[in-house]
């Protein structure tokens, strides 16, 4: 992985190709993001990059957060990520990562939090049937129905049963870009990505691509 940027979901459309072609695609707001750290493996045990996205007022952001921000000479981000990639040396602390690192056609994967469902039973969260509509069956139609064998008796791990559904961390991979918008600082990626409008996601490059 040697790029990585952070964004925000603004939502889909569609665009043509010249042969008439409809693709549809997820428009990210995506950068400028300033270089707030350089993490080395001498000093850190380990090589990162820590990008910041969307400012915000100082009051906001705590005295650690700020005191990184002002040694790195840039302003308070509301967002702070990390990203392991493989070459760090094009990078300085200060300086701004938008999206003209990546072109046309590169692969990515895009990783966000999922929309939260709440406390969901079976029939929306594991797409389990309802019980049999008939004689004999009780107000039971959307419940679990049976949760094991009589022996052993006992209920086994991960056995599908109601929860929270969504707000997960969710990547989906091997995104096609399709358009890099420099002018408007967008990314128009192929195909859906996880979370709502306007949710935070990150894009980097695929681990799949060759």
């Amino acid at each position: 992985m040697n790029k990585a940027i952070i964004g925000r979901k603004v939502g889909m459309t569609q665009i043509f190709t010249a042969e008439g072609k409809v693709i549809p695609v997820t428009v990210v707001e995506a950068g400028p993001c300033p270089v707030v750290q350089i993490k080395t493996v001498e000093k850190d045990g380990y090589a990162a990059l820590k990008l910041g996205f969307d400012e915000t007022s100082e009051k906001r952001v705590n005295k650690p957060e700020l005191g990184q921000f002002k040694k790195a000479g840039v302003k308070p981000q509301k967002v702070l990520k990390e990203f392991r990639l493989n070459d760090l040396s094009s990078y300085e602390v200060g300086k701004e990562v938008t999206v003209e690192v990546f072109k046309n056609g590169d692969r990515v994967d895009v990783a966000g939090t999922s929309k939260g469902h709440g406390f969901t039973g079976v029939i929306k969260r594991w797409n389990q049937h309802r019980l049999k509509e008939t004689h004999g069956v009780g107000p039971v139609h959307r419940e679990v129905g049976s949760l094991g064998s009589f022996n052993p008796a006992r209920v086994f791990k991960l056995m599908h049963m109601p929860g929270q559904y969504g707000h997960e961390r969710v990547t989906v991979q091997n995104l096609e870009i399709v358009k890099v918008d420099a002018a408007r600082n967008a990314l128009l990626i192929k195909g859906a990505i996880p979370g709502a409008k306007g949710s935070v996601v990150t894009v980097c490059d695929s681990v799949k691509a060759k």
